[in-house]
Formats: C-alpha cells, structure tokens, sequence
C-alpha cells in the first residue's frame, strides 16, 4: 500500500465512524499494523501563539505533525517545543502538503476563524475552533451547514462547557432548586481598549510577521502594532470585543441549562458614547429578550461590561476575584446560582439560607473525563459528537455576535429572526450579518 493511498484510507476510517457513529478497528482496514482509530490522531495547529499555545499543549500526546502561524515571534515556543515538524504561514498550502492529517486545531484572531475551519472541513477534517466561532454571523451558519454536509466531529473552544460545575448547574435547575427562572445578570468588568482610533504613525511590518495572511480576508491596510499581538481583540475589523471573549464562556451555563435558543430582541444601552467605529464601546449592557420554551417562561438576559456591580442578590454576598471581575447571576423566584467566569469557579446557591437546606439531587448529566480537549479527541476516534459542537457552539457564539450588533446600534432595539437570519425592524443591522472578502479569499 503506497503512502498516499494509506492517508486517505485512514482519513474514510475516521470520516466513516464519525458519521455513523460506528468504532472501527481493523487493522487490515486501517493499514497500521495492530493500531485502531484510537489512537493518537495526525493533527495540524493552525494559530500556535498566545492561546494556541495553550492548545498545543493540551494536545500534546497527539501526533502534531505540523504547526502554521503568521507570527514567528508569538509562535516561537510552540515552534520549539516542535522544532522537527514542518511550519507555515499560510494555512492553505499546509493543509495541501499534509494529507494525512485527521484534524485540525484552529487558534487564529477571530476574523480568521471561518476561513481557516471551512477550508480544514471541506477536506474531510475534524476541527477544534476557538471561541467565538466566527466573526459574523453568516460565517458561522456557513460552517455549521458544511460541518454537517462533510460529516466531521467539532468542537468550539469554551471549555467551561465540559466542568462538572456546569452539569451541577443544569441538575440544579432541573431539580427546581431556584423555582421559576425568569432573569440572568451577566457581567465582565473591564473593557477592551480605551476607545482611541489607530494613531497616524505607520511603522515597517516585522519580518518575522506575515502581514497580508495575519489580515486574512479582511480590507487590506497598514500593519501597525496595535493591532498584534493580542490586541486585536478590541479592533471590530478582527475582533469581537468583551462579547466575543466572553459571552462563550459566562452566558454558557444559562443558554444550555435553560435551553436558551435565538433572542427574539437585543438591546444595547453604551455608557460612553466617545469612541471610534473601529473600535467597541469601553462600557455598555445589553438585553436579550427570549421567548417562552414549552413549561419555561420568557427569559431576559443582561449582559454587562465595564461598570461597576450594582446587584442586590449580591449585597452581602462575598465575591472571590473571578467573580467580581466576571460571572453570571441566574435568578430564580426561589433563590439563585452564582458562578464564576467559565461556568465554574465554584457555582453556588444564594442565599445562604437555601444552600444549606437544599440537598442536591442525584447526578443526572455525566460528567466529562479529562476535559474540553479530551472530549474533542474521543469525538474524533468515536464517531459521537462532542458537548460543543458547532450545532451548540454556533447558536452560542451568534449571541455574541448579536449584542457587538446591537452596541453598535445605542438603545435601539434589534428584532431578531433566527430561522430568517434577519433583524426584521432595522434593515440597515443586517449590513454587520456578513463582510465582504478582499480578493484571494473565500469561505
């Protein structure tokens, strides 16, 4: 059996399985020796810097076979620590020359996200995407069709959603511990940037940067360093701001508990005015509005980001860091859970009279063995899907994507048809649903 012919054999073993959920083993299907799809997989890292560092690491016992990022100098420890495997800057022609890769690890700026997860999906690949899952909301109903169209396991980077505090909540909830649900105040304190446009100065790009594939599919312009590393999550042409960072991870426990689907209204109110286009506001709260579900009554959902708390559930309450600076209150008409920035942190009953007479019911939700990144990979060799595939983490992600809309938009309220994909009162909102590529890239 020629190589080539031995990559694509095991790339239909693993397709195969995902699909219809079957667990293959032959090693004469599979052509090496006694080793079963269960095994290490082949993976590609694509974005190995800042948090794909991280990611890098998680998937360490895995076979990374070769890593590709635009910015050596932020990659530079990824690249060492895999210093005999091929490296790229450009996503595409890594993709091209390793065809037996079984996945891929997407950990690029969030503009970037769709171009490279639809390109790895088209040929067949699983993928693990951060969050958010795209920068608008047309790319991310793009990869969900194609995510379904071609078979493959996915996974959005929130890995909150695999803690066992996130399954505790939901038993909770189930169980009737708070009553009736009716409200969540969501919170993370601190802004994205300070709200200034780019300065005038424009200096030379670094030659260890890869300037035109950093920009992607956006507009083309000048490179300048306030914009890398990093820091392109606070630029709306790259990022998504406090939202797209956060919303994944804090609103997470309330939309799977409570079986959150699309909001049928958004609302922002900024509380500074003062800012440039290209940027997001340095504070603002914004209000989703979702219907009734079966038994479950309409919920309203108020994010809040650079202001101070002002919760009166919360006013003896004693908050540990993460919670002053993120987490979410979900209130009930019988009390309230408390939990801190990736649905963990320690969630907790309020007040402190029914914590300690509440007695948890039995465990309802498995619990997920080795974490977010474990779970993709059994995914992958199993044919299941993960907890936050791209039909959970898609839904998830467009509730971000809505609220940077909606600020966007100062106290106008945005009504939203989700099966339409339409703001049905505010024509000129739908123009941010979807950008236009710059030629040379496409979905």
């Amino acid at each position: 059996m020629t190589k080539k012919s031995h990559q694509i054999t095991r790339r239909n073993v693993l397709k195969y399985t995902a699909g219809a959920g079957l667990f293959i083993v032959s090693s004469s299907v599979i052509g090496r020796g006694a080793e079963p799809p269960s095994d290490r997989l082949d993976i590609g890292i694509i974005g190995a810097g800042g948090r794909g560092g991280h990611n890098v690491k998680q998937f360490g016992k895995q076979n990374i076979i070769a890593l590709c990022d635009v910015d050596q100098n932020q990659a530079a420890d990824s690249f060492k620590r895999y210093e005999k495997q091929p490296k790229y800057t450009d996503f595409r022609r890594m993709l091209d020359k390793h065809q037996e890769l079984d996945a891929v690890v997407v950990s690029t700026p969030d503009h970037t996200h769709a171009v490279v997860a639809m390109n790895a999906i088209k040929r067949g690949l699983h993928v693990y995407v951060e969050k958010p899952l795209a920068h608008t909301i047309h790319e991310v109903r793009a990869l969900r069709k194609a995510a379904q169209e071609n078979k493959v396991i996915t996974q959005l980077g929130n890995q909150g959603h695999s803690y066992d505090d996130m399954r505790q909540i939901r038993e909770w909830i189930d169980d009737g511990a708070i009553g009736q649900v009716t409200e969540v105040q969501a919170w993370y304190r601190q802004p994205y940037g300070n709200g200034q446009p780019l300065p005038d100065s424009r200096p030379p790009v670094p030659e260890t940067l890869d300037w035109q594939q950093w920009l992607g599919p956006v507009a083309e312009r000048p490179y300048h360093s306030e914009y890398l590393p990093g820091k392109w999550r606070s630029w709306s042409a790259f990022g998504t701001g406090v939202l797209g960072d956060w919303v994944c991870h804090i609103l997470d426990p309330s939309v799977w508990a409570l079986e959150l689907e699309a909001p049928v209204s958004i609302q922002a109110k900024n509380g500074n005015n003062d800012y440039s286009p290209e940027r997001f506001p340095v504070q603002s709260e914004i209000t989703y509005e979702f219907a009734a579900r079966g038994d479950k009554p309409p919920v309203k959902v108020t994010w809040t980001y650079g202001k101070e708390l002002n919760l009166p559930q919360l006013k003896n309450v004693e908050l540990d860091d993460w919670n002053q600076k993120a987490g979410a209150l979900i209130i009930g008409d019988k009390g309230c859970i408390l939990h801190g920035s990736h649905g963990g942190g320690g969630a907790k009953l309020l007040p402190e009279s029914l914590r300690k007479e509440y007695k948890d019911p039995p465990q309802k939700y498995p619990r997920v063995e080795g974490g977010h990144h474990e779970e993709w990979l059994r995914a992958c060799k199993s044919g299941e899907q993960a907890g936050s595939n791209f039909e959970y983490g898609g839904p998830l992600s467009e509730l971000a994507l809505l609220g940077v809309i909606a600020t966007i938009y100062d106290e106008e309220k945005l009504k939203w048809d989700r099966e339409k994909c339409v703001f049905t009162n505010h024509k000129k909102a739908n123009q941010h649903l979807e950008i236009e590529y710059r030629p040379g890239w496409k979905l």
